[in-house]
């Protein structure tokens, strides 16, 4: 049992503390709301007959409880015996120091349609697009304002209480990174290009990787020292580049290696939208050596909302390939167990080309 009950029923989202055996050992007011179950129906219960999930997670929800690591599932139907089931996330989540106890919160997604779900285009896409981005900008106030009350709230806490002042705080902060990435993806506004140098941006992704969140890797570059300048936005590339050494980092295993290559391919060519060809000589690729991308997603792993991890929200390849192709680029990826490539073509900047190169 949650021994801070005022702090355990103000939460806003419907919870439930799991023990080792998967039964119901408390339950908030908001899961009693939204399950439509007293919490006598509730506390002593198996979880799972009490709440319907339209999704497999029993083999995903026992590999988090053995490993004690948290599990975030998105858009699936919840609901129980006494009410119709709903779209939402759900985070399970360890806590620590207890014998094999769970917290499973949830979230109701009444505003979960995807734009995926049609083909919008024109100024119907932008509206929806506009949407998005606003609403991503409003929720992001409220939530900071969510984090700073749990901080407060947790100074006057126990340890064991300030769990979950601690899970409020890292989900909002989780939050306000999907949102950011959401109003990044709504972002409108071409982007400024300029002759850039891909080695420099490729030297300040593979620093900033180094000393964070890949300081367990190895890099190696290979680079064509002759390389041209690319006609790119800087900072949208090197936020592209940053997004898939990411990826990479966190698929390989410690020690693993990541490969930074460049060189110029003249006959690439890509046809546009309007039926001309562009020039895509510039090549930058990434390599990592990790297992690969799942051969169910590897053909749509550019869409929004797919992703190959549990705990991923499929928006960042998708953003990388909208900054690629508005700066004139293409990108592509060829993976198998053990070798994994993303690449990135550009266009070279105008100044100094060759006889011939337009």
């Amino acid at each position: 049992m949650i021994h801070d009950t005022a702090l355990w029923n103000s939460l806003p989202v419907p919870a439930l503390l799991l023990d080792s055996s998967d039964a119901i050992s408390d339950a908030n007011s908001a899961a009693e709301l939204f399950l439509n179950l007293s919490q006598r129906s509730l506390v002593g219960a198996p979880v799972w007959d009490k709440v319907s999930i339209d999704a497999p997670l029993a083999e995903a929800f026992a590999r988090a409880r053995s490993q004690k690591s948290s599990l975030f599932v998105n858009d699936v139907d919840v609901g129980s015996g006494e009410r119709p089931a709903m779209q939402c996330s759900i985070l399970f989540a360890p806590l620590t120091g207890s014998d094999g106890m769970m917290l499973m919160m949830i979230s109701p997604r009444e505003m979960a349609n995807r734009l995926t779900q049609h083909q919008a285009t024109g100024k119907a896409a932008k509206s929806a697009i506009g949407m998005a981005e606003m609403l991503a900008h409003e929720i992001k106030n409220p939530l900071a304002g969510i984090t700073g009350a749990a901080q407060l709230l947790s100074m006057g806490l126990s340890a064991e209480d300030r769990e979950l002042t601690d899970l409020i705080v890292e989900e909002s902060r989780r939050i306000v990174k999907l949102l950011e990435q959401v109003e990044q993806f709504g972002n409108l506004r071409p982007p400024a290009r300029r002759p850039v140098n891909v080695h420099d941006v490729l030297d300040r992704a593979r620093q900033s990787a180094a000393v964070g969140f890949g300081a367990h890797m190895e890099f190696i570059e290979d680079y064509d020292p002759s390389l041209p300048r690319a006609m790119v936005d800087g900072d949208q590339l090197l936020q592209v580049v940053l997004n898939l050494v990411k990826n990479a980092c966190e698929a390989g295993r410690r020690g693993g290696k990541i490969r930074l290559r460049s060189f110029y391919e003249p006959s690439l060519r890509v046809r546009q939208p309007d039926g001309s060809q562009a020039r895509l000589p510039l090549q930058i690729e990434i390599q990592d050596d990790g297992p690969g991308l799942p051969p169910e997603i590897a053909a749509e792993v550019f869409e929004p909302f797919v992703s190959g991890r549990e705990n991923g929200t499929g928006l960042g390849l998708a953003l990388v390939s909208k900054l690629v192709a508005e700066n004139g680029g293409w990108i592509s990826v060829d993976s198998a167990p053990g070798r994994t490539v993303f690449r990135i073509s550009l266009p070279r900047a105008k100044e100094a080309l060759p006889s011939g190169e337009n």
